[in-house]
């Protein structure tokens, strides 16, 4: 009689086992794939409670978000011959779980796929532009090329690339130190053929300006001397008029101003004949 109960108790306790072992959960971040002896049979999208045949089917799980994978450092030459040093990433989404879980499994796989797809586009893209093109604006048009390119291998992993990003293209130091010291040369050089354009232009606007003075300076001399050539004829005119109304008194002043001039000298001995026309007026020795 003691049997039957242990009986029961087994025969639940399996039963039990059989729907535990039959029964998952499926997270709403997730995809799952149901294998019976290796093949798939099922791919659920839908969260929630899902059934399987223990003991015979399988399931495995796969992240329906978005997910990251870090390139590793990679050094590159571009079109025109520099070695650059580029850190990169991508981001990723699984778009069939199925090829995605025959071709790399998980995502260890993946990172290894991607990583040699990613290296294997961005040689391509890369070795096709300049240094210069990297580091301007037509950076985000690289980034989408080696996406493009990478996106038309991936879809055969099951895998489609959402993004590329390049974190950091440098030079390496031993090519960066002779960069720099060429771009410090080269901006020398054109500092110092600015400066010698700037001193021609002055010495040339030095001399315009110089030209123009003395031409100004020239035709207000010879403004000056017209003017005073007309004054001085003016001036005679009105001399010649006032003289020439009374010309003894004329010759008289002209006496005082002569006798004015030289007489004013002292300590000054002349000799000079009484009778001589200058001391007409002086009337000496009568």
């Amino acid at each position: 009689m003691n049997e039957l109960p242990t009986k029961f108790i087994l025969a639940g306790l399996v039963v039990l086992m059989i729907i535990a072992g039959s029964l998952f959960q499926l997270d709403q971040r997730q995809r799952a794939i149901v294998f019976q002896f290796g093949e798939a049979v099922r791919v659920l999208e839908e969260p929630g409670l899902h059934m399987k045949i223990p003991l015979i089917q399988n399931v495995e799980y796969f992240d329906k978000r978005i997910l990251t994978v870090d390139v590793e450092t990679k050094e590159l030459t571009a079109s025109d011959g520099k070695r650059i040093i580029v850190d990169a990433f991508a981001k990723f989404k699984i778009t069939d779980p199925v090829m995605f879980y025959k071709t790399v499994n998980n995502y260890q796989g993946v990172k290894i796929r991607l990583n040699k797809m990613l290296e294997s586009s961005m040689r391509k893209v890369i070795g096709r532009i300049d240094l210069g093109t990297i580091l301007s604006v037509e950076r985000s048009n690289v980034m989408l090329n080696i996406r493009d390119n990478v996106n038309s291998e991936t879809k055969n992993f099951g895998l489609e690339v959402i993004d590329f990003r390049i974190l950091r293209a440098d030079l390496p130091k031993e090519n960066s130190a002779a960069i720099y010291r060429r771009m410090q040369t080269e901006r020398e050089k054109e500092a110092k053929q600015i400066r010698a354009e700037g001193q021609e232009e002055a010495a040339r606007i030095r001399s315009r300006a110089d030209k123009e003075s003395q031409i100004l300076l020239a035709e207000a001399y010879k403004q000056a001397q017209v003017i005073k050539g007309e004054g001085d004829s003016a001036a005679a005119k009105l001399y010649n008029n006032a003289y020439s109304r009374d010309p003894e008194f004329y010759k008289f002043y002209k006496s005082l101003t002569t006798y004015k001039a030289i007489l004013a000298k002292e300590n000054t001995s002349y000799v000079i004949s009484p009778e001589s026309e200058l001391l007409e007026f002086l009337h000496l020795g009568k």
